[in-house]
């Protein structure tokens, strides 16, 4: 992998499996009939004796894996992010999260894109359900070469991990090699004028819209917040003391998500001017990805425009 190439993380996932699978002989994937969609069809075909065909049954799916759990097994299950986050979320919630039990979610098709699966697959509410669930680690890789760290760094996450992932090619921006750190913002941009701080596949949308700005003399701060929970404070408070200016941008609703989480940190620690790019409350529709990202102002040109609104504003700082 090179930076810039085009991979789809679900196929990142599908690898990362594989190249984990003797590392971790304890490791088990449950699979709700989606194996093809998720990409896990390769680990059953090299490991069948530890993968489990569930049937279209996530909660089935989640309460045997909090099961093998409890047994000393660390089992991974691998369905759309719209069924594990509202389907079986009452499992999730009393047979691994209450027990703290070390079971991996793989919540694929997360956000906007879902392929042939429609508006009704896209899963804009999961990131929000997750956060309020105790004792979850979320991660939201923002490439393929982090999908592939961040399903190593699940396995060594004590406890319930969500691990979101999406279904459409993304560009890489990472080098092979790279580490992500549990809680840790990562910032890929230097910048005073404004900070953008970003989740998963935006990431690269708000490297571009950074591009932008450069040309016109504005430095943006680029966050890219892989781990959504536990949350990095400390970056966003240092962001508004020297920035003054947050535009945040995420594949999911404004409500709940990445957006809410700064806001919520900055407003017992430092105040500053926020604008929340991301879907309204509303349910997604079907279309092309990238017309719907542009028409909700979260594609580069996009964020670039908020970003000279923002500082055409009054600082409230």
């Amino acid at each position: 992998m090179k930076k810039g190439d085009m991979i789809a993380q679900r196929n990142a996932f599908g690898q990362a499996l594989l190249a984990i699978a003797d590392r971790y002989p304890d490791m088990l994937v449950f699979d709700p009939d989606v194996c093809a969609s998720t990409q896990t069809a390769g680990f059953r075909k090299a490991h069948p004796g530890r993968f489990y065909e569930m049937g279209i049954a996530e909660a089935n799916a989640v309460c045997v894996a909090a099961g093998m759990a409890a047994c000393g097994f660390t089992p991974w299950v691998s369905a759309f992010a719209v069924f594990l986050a509202k389907r079986a979320l009452d499992q999730i919630r009393v047979s691994v999260a209450h027990a703290r039990l070390p079971v991996k979610l793989n919540g694929a098709y997360g956000g906007l894109p879902s392929g042939r699966g429609g508006a009704t697959h896209s899963s804009v509410e999961d990131i929000a359900v997750m956060r309020a669930m105790p004792n979850m680690t979320i991660f939201c890789p923002a490439d393929a070469v982090e999908t592939i760290a961040m399903t190593d760094l699940a396995m060594r996450t004590p406890g319930p991990v969500y691990l979101r992932t999406v279904r459409c090619e993304t560009p890489v921006i990472f080098d092979e090699g790279w580490k992500p750190v549990v809680g840790k913002a990562a910032k890929l941009a230097d910048g005073n004028d404004i900070a953008i701080c970003s989740e998963g596949m935006m990431t690269a949308k708000a490297l571009a819209a950074a591009e932008k700005l450069a040309r016109l003399g504005i430095k943006a701060r680029i966050l890219h917040f892989s781990t959504i929970k536990p949350f990095d404070t400390e970056a966003v408070v240092d962001a508004s003391r020297e920035c003054g200016r947050i535009l945040t941008v995420e594949n999911h609703s404004r409500i709940g998500g990445l957006g809410g989480a700064v806001c919520e940190a900055l407003a017992e620690q430092a105040p500053c001017l926020v604008r929340r790019a991301g879907f309204p409350d509303v349910f997604m529709e079907s279309g092309d990805d990238e017309a719907i990202f542009a028409g909700f102002g979260m594609d580069a040109d996009g964020l670039a425009r908020q970003a000279r609104e923002m500082l055409a504003a009054p600082s409230l700082c």
